[in-house]
């Protein structure tokens, strides 16, 4: 059988994080939390039951992410989230990869999403496929300012476990739109960065099509009420990332 570590970011994560561990614990030979200083109990349920803590100031999550994976005993490795757990099916199908000795460098998982209390199975939020329990020697995180993501080596072998990777994504439609707020800086940022535009007409157009492909052409009108939420919110993101990086475009222009 092959050894494997989970490694879980956190950061004031008290109500998340004991059924994360409890969850990680069925399949995990080791669990390494990362924890960047948090100020609610956090810490403190960690080491009450048992697992292995470090602390460190944030570094960005992909930089967190390859920071603790060097500290772990084991090359295969399943990143959590402290919000996520795994459904009983992916937890049957890693340990029946671990007992064979995990026969692929990467595996990714679908994950599904639960909003204000219901799960969403359509949209533009799953399947939501997810990379994550990988050979670290074959690859490790990107520093993406956000959606930060696992780059592995070109001759890598990826294959997909059946079951569902559990997400408590939002408890309020409040605590997304604030999230909105937040990643369509970061995001307009990257895309600045990466040499991306906006103009006026994406600025219109993108959130239309992002609402119209999300709530119609991938059904998330089959989740009801919190389907055409999810779908406002998704084009709501778009808007603002076009809007802000239109502004920090013209920004730099005035500075040049």
């Amino acid at each position: 059988m092959e050894s494997l570590s989970v490694i879980i970011i956190t950061y004031n994560e008290e109500h998340n994080i004991g059924k994360c561990l409890d969850c990680a614990a069925k399949i995990a030979d080791e669990i390494l939390v990362m924890d960047s200083f948090s100020t609610d109990q956090t810490a403190t349920i960690v080491r009450q039951k048992g697992f292995l803590l470090k602390q460190q100031a944030f570094s960005g999550y992909g930089a967190q992410k390859n920071y603790a994976a060097s500290l772990v005993s084991f090359n295969h490795i399943l990143f959590l989230d402290a919000d996520e757990w795994l459904s009983e099916v992916l937890l049957l199908n890693i340990m029946h990869e671990k007992e064979h000795g995990f026969s692929s460098d990467g595996y990714t998982m679908n994950r599904l999403n639960n909003y204000c209390g219901q799960w969403i199975r359509h949209g533009s939020w799953y399947p939501d496929t997810k990379l994550r329990l990988i050979n670290r020697l074959k690859g490790c995180w990107n520093n993406a300012l956000v959606h930060e993501s696992i780059v592995m080596q070109k001759d890598s072998i990826i294959s997909h476990f059946k079951g569902q990777l559990l997400h408590n994504a939002y408890s309020s439609i409040g605590q997304h739109i604030d999230k909105n707020n937040r990643y369509s800086e970061l995001s307009a940022r990257l895309l600045l960065q990466n040499g991306k535009g906006s103009s006026p007409f994406k600025i219109i157009l993108n959130p239309f099509w992002a609402f119209i492909s999300g709530y119609f052409l991938k059904m998330g009108l089959l989740d009801g009420f919190y389907g055409f939420v999810i779908a406002i919110n998704v084009a709501h993101l778009t808007f603002l990332k076009h809007i802000k990086l239109y502004l920090l475009e013209k920004a730099n222009k005035t500075d040049n």
